[in-house]
């Protein structure tokens, strides 16, 4: 069964609201940010596609650019990574018929959380020239520690997400779920 586009907007719009509370309930240590913020990102795009995890994504992380630091030079450089990432997902996950394994919804889901730590390690690094508060060692001596985190942070996300996917397609009366053949 398909959802009439009245539900799927308000989904995405709760979706879209989650990002943006989750944004605010981040741990942030220098230059290292801690959220949850793309977890409604990759449910809206392994649910419905690319399009809606990238106004999942747009929409969510604007909102919390634009309420937390108002409107600068570099905020679309601080969404455009959870544009990219809702978009990646979406369009692997549609390409699979949104029938993916656990697996290879981990790894989706890794590739997701990489591009965005690299394309927000780059809008650092952009910012960081901009607004004069430049110093190597802001880039480079935590990228290691970044990419770690993301890699670990991913793969429990991968864990948690087919699981919450699945219930959200019984709920919503959606099919295909994802398959199960990893499942124990």
């Amino acid at each position: 069964m398909k959802l009439n586009k009245v539900k799927q907007l308000v989904i995405n719009a709760m979706l879209a609201a989650v990002c943006f509370v989750l944004a605010n309930f981040s741990l942030t240590f220098v230059n290292i940010k801690f959220t949850f913020e793309s977890i409604p990102v990759h449910l809206g795009a392994l649910l419905f596609g690319p399009a809606a995890g990238m106004a999942i994504g747009g929409i969510g992380t604007f909102l919390y650019q634009v309420l937390s630091y108002g409107v600068t030079a570099t905020t679309p450089l601080w969404i455009i990574p959870y544009i990219v990432c809702g978009g990646l997902v979406g369009f692997a996950a549609k390409g699979k018929n949104f029938s993916l394994s656990r697996v290879q919804a981990i790894l989706l889901i890794v590739v997701g959380e990489l591009s965005i730590t690299l394309m927000n390690t780059g809008a650092l690094y952009i910012d960081s020239h901009v607004y004069g508060y430049y110093h190597p060692t802001l880039i480079t001596g935590v990228l290691a520690l970044r990419l770690v985190i993301c890699v670990v942070k991913a793969i429990a996300y991968g864990l948690i997400l087919p699981e919450l996917v699945n219930t959200l397609r019984r709920v919503l009366h959606l099919e295909p779920t994802l398959k199960k053949e990893y499942v124990k």
